[in-house]
């Protein structure tokens, strides 16, 4: 499929002159914590031999170390779900407050063109037809592994600063620098990468064995997550659905599956005091196996004097390197959300009951927040003050985590309920799905020809394994509301969102934007602190043309009451999509 793009404007020579220098002849010497190696990846000779595959892959995931901090910070400071103390320096005030300055550390769109240049020189000199003496290509792993880098790259480009130029060949010289490139927005840049993806699906992931206790597979972007990421944004939604359900259903292969991992927090079922918890973390860690729940992270140095250090940890928690001051605490957007769920509690004589509304603080409703984040009031021994210790259980890791299967499950649920099937979506939050559920929940209520496209969702009953009250050892596969909610699948206060009384056609869009904004809250609930909430704002808007939907969960950060002072702090208006943007230097952002 072959695309023509509107180009509404050239960029400024300026912007890519100025990036030439950190674009060229780069020399690709990887982080000592990654690999103990160093490499030229810019050479006038094509990539011909296996050690280039490795050097070039090393080289690139260095150049993408620099934009892992950025990733999480930009996603998640102009949220509804994170605030800023006043410990926070001035480049995380400036982001949480949509007025990036020029010099703001993460204002540095070179650091991007940096990955992408690399991404192109590979591209443009590797030989993916290339076999080795056993008649295997040499190449193709990391062929699909860059390609999908810098689809990744770009699509944060264009989501950051809007219109972007796009460059696809290798920029070596001052007058390769100087050319007029076509500038593409969101849309433009999503149906080009699901374009130049095509193919690459199923090849697999290059392994390059453990590297400092972390499996190499989890530095890749799998491609059925990258093209179900770019539909998702493009409104491709039947498109969307199947690239994420075909990740799940190729993860661990035909016959072991990927179901939700058991990742919860609940009150013990024989407290009736409502003061014992228990938690279970299936999946979590930094390993690759079946039921690993990380997909995508990228590695970090472990000095912090080094470049590629990720100061996420010292942002996120109280530590030794900030006095004990975390620069990012939990919002009261996001402490206001969390309360406001009904947990629903099974006892250990299979009894329900709903927790008493008079629980205060963190253990009020939803646990996830208080199973993820504390606030207690301690002692600061340098400034000999009382302050607010902070502690983040998602940035202990020197690493930085983007991806994770959770992430791709609601993302497959929000898919198909734009895709027209909010049934579907809403077993995804409410029980989880297997082929029982989708014959038997879902299929009944769409016409025979939505019924064939739904068959082809399978969710083997074996392999998926729906909990019972009695709990048995083999299951694996619930709700996702129920990871920090209770037992969801018998809440009769969590349940699917109709209304009887609207015709057909205006029953079913009630229903698709009740159960969108079911999905939204629980991503807020689940993904907190990840760096995915401003763009999941972002893209709901975009997809309902309400400007005012981003904003208004912005403004609302520090609470209802609090609405008009956060509008007076940040002094841009939201509910302009033009002020979503970061500008650069007069020369990059969505109106440039």
């Amino acid at each position: 499929m072959k695309h023509s793009f509107h180009i509404q404007s050239k960029p400024s020579r300026s912007l890519l002159v100025g990036l030439l220098s950190a674009l060229i002849l780069l020399p690709m010497t990887s982080c000592e914590d990654f690999l103990n190696t160093e490499s030229s990846y810019f050479s006038d000779s094509t990539l011909d031999n296996p050690t280039d595959t490795l050097y070039s892959v090393v080289g690139v995931i260095n150049k993408l170390q620099s934009l892992s901090d950025r990733t999480i910070l930009l996603g998640e400071l102009r949220g509804d779900l994170s605030d800023v103390t006043d410990g926070a320096n001035s480049d995380l005030l400036e982001i949480a407050m949509f007025n990036v300055s020029d010099d703001n550390q993460y204002n540095a769109p070179h650091d991007y063109y940096a990955v992408i240049n690399n991404c192109n020189y590979f591209l443009a000199n590797v030989d993916i037809d290339m076999k080795n003496n056993r008649n295997e290509y040499v190449f193709r792993k990391e062929y699909a592994v860059i390609k999908g880098y810098r689809a990744w790259t770009y699509l944060q480009l264009a989501l950051n600063y809007g219109r972007v130029p796009l460059v696809t060949e290798p920029i070596l010289t001052q007058e390769e620098a100087e050319r007029d490139y076509p500038k593409m927005g969101i849309q433009e840049i999503c149906e080009y990468f699901i374009d130049d993806l095509q193919g690459l699906e199923t090849i697999e992931m290059p392994g390059y064995g453990t590297i400092r206790n972390t499996d190499s597979r989890l530095f890749y972007f799998p491609i059925y997550v990258l093209l179900g990421d770019l539909n998702l944004w493009a409104g491709n939604y039947k498109e969307a659905a199947m690239n994420y359900y075909n990740y799940l259903n190729t993860r661990n292969g035909a016959n072991v599956g990927a179901p939700i991992n058991t990742n919860f927090t609940r009150w013990s079922a024989d407290d009736l005091r409502w003061e014992m918890k228990t938690s279970m973390s299936g999946g979590s860690g930094e390993t690759y196996n079946a039921q690993t729940e990380l997909v995508t992270m990228f590695p970090g140095d472990s000095i912090p004097s080094e470049s590629q250090y990720s100061r996420l940890n010292d942002y996120f928690n109280s530590t030794a390197n900030n006095d004990n001051v975390a620069s990012i605490a939990a919002s009261q957007k996001l402490r206001d959300l969390s309360a406001a769920q009904v947990y629903c509690h099974l006892t250990s004589a299979s009894n329900i009951l709903y927790p008493p509304q008079t629980l205060e603080g963190l253990d009020r409703g939803d646990l996830r927040l208080s199973s993820n984040w504390t606030e207690r009031e301690g002692v600061n021994g340098a400034m000999g003050s009382g302050v607010k210790m902070v502690s983040n259980s998602k940035y202990t890791s020197r690493n930085v985590r983007l991806y994770r299967r959770t992430m791709v499950y609601l993302r497959l649920a929000e898919a198909l309920n734009r895709a027209g099937y909010p049934r579907f979506a809403f077993k995804i939050l409410q029980s989880g799905v297997n082929n029982s559920v989708i014959e038997n929940e879902v299929i009944p209520f769409y016409s025979e020809a939505d019924a064939a496209w739904l068959r082809q969702f399978n969710f083997p009953n074996n392999q998926y394994v729906l909990r019972t009250k009695a709990e048995g050892a083999d299951e694996n596969t619930y709700g996702i509301h129920s990871n920090g909610s209770g037992w969801t699948e018998y809440n009769e206060y969590y349940v699917f969102p109709d209304d009887s009384t609207l015709n057909a056609e205006a029953r079913l869009a009630y229903q698709i934007q009740a159960v969108e904004d079911l999905i939204m809250d629980e991503e807020a609930l689940e993904f907190a602190f990840e760096g995915h909430r401003y763009y999941d704002l972002m893209r709901v808007a975009l997809r309902r043309g309400e400007p005012t939907y981003l904003a208004d969960h912005v403004y609302a950060r520090r609470g209802a009451s609090r609405t008009e002072e956060m509008r007076s702090f940040i002094t841009k208006d939201l509910t302009d999509v033009n002020n979503w943007y970061i500008s650069w230097n007069g020369e990059l952002g969505v109106n440039y």
